[in-house]
């Protein structure tokens, strides 16, 4: 899939999808499920077991491009390459590794590094990244945002962790692009209520859709 499509898509979504399952079974069944509430970008975290195997399963089930599968907590750039042998499309971490960026520039695959820090990321957004995952975003709330946004009106903010359905919307119209979300939108995984991922993914669609109308 072409980079700048893989862009769009997650932007035009709006919501990253960050499972996190206790077996690969569980996590095929969490996609299926926040697929069916309407988000496109399905992230695989890698400490998902099997979840290499799990992004392969994936990619050959939706080989026609229905999702964009990424690859969470790649930590380095070996991590990167596998998963990017498996399917994976966009590759997220919870730190900036410029090994795996630059990997993942060299096959024009779209990057997700964290960072925490004004200088972190200035430092993200030059080394090529698409997106600047803001983690924890429970540490810092949609304020801290926008004082980010001020000085660095370009920088392409992704929050995770401290996502919720009631604070969704203030993300967004804070000016990030997209928000991930990991268990507030799988919880109902932990007891098998699939049916309630699907809707609870379907509510954080609605959720960041209304918030953009009224920006």
């Amino acid at each position: 899939m072409d980079r700048f499509e893989v862009v769009r898509r997650i932007i035009d979504c709006g919501v990253v999808a960050v499972v996190r399952a206790e077996t690969p079974e569980q996590a095929l069944k969490i996609a299926e499920a926040v697929k069916a509430g309407g988000i496109d970008a399905i992230e695989i975290t890698m400490t998902v077991p099997g979840a290499l195997d799990v992004i392969k399963e994936l990619s050959r089930a939706y080989s026609n491009g229905e999702i964009v599968i990424g690859a969470g907590t790649v930590l380095d750039a070996e991590t990167a390459r596998a998963a990017m042998l498996a399917g994976a499309e966009f590759f997220v971490s919870p730190s900036f590794d410029p090994d795996m960026v630059r990997l993942c520039n060299r096959y024009r695959k779209v990057t997700m590094p964290g960072a925490m820090s004004v200088r972190e990321i200035v430092e993200v957004m030059e080394s090529g990244a698409d997106f600047v995952k803001l983690f924890p975003g429970s540490a810092f709330g949609p304020s801290f945002v926008k004082a980010i946004l001020a000085p660095l009106p370009q920088a392409p903010l992704v929050p995770t962790g401290g996502v919720s359905l009631e604070n969704v919307g203030e993300w967004i119209k804070a000016g990030c692009l997209a928000v991930g979300v990991g268990g507030e939108l799988t919880k109902g995984a932990k007891r098998g209520d699939f049916a309630q991922v699907e809707e609870t993914a379907r509510k954080f669609v609605e959720a960041v859709r209304q918030a953009r109308n009224q920006e």
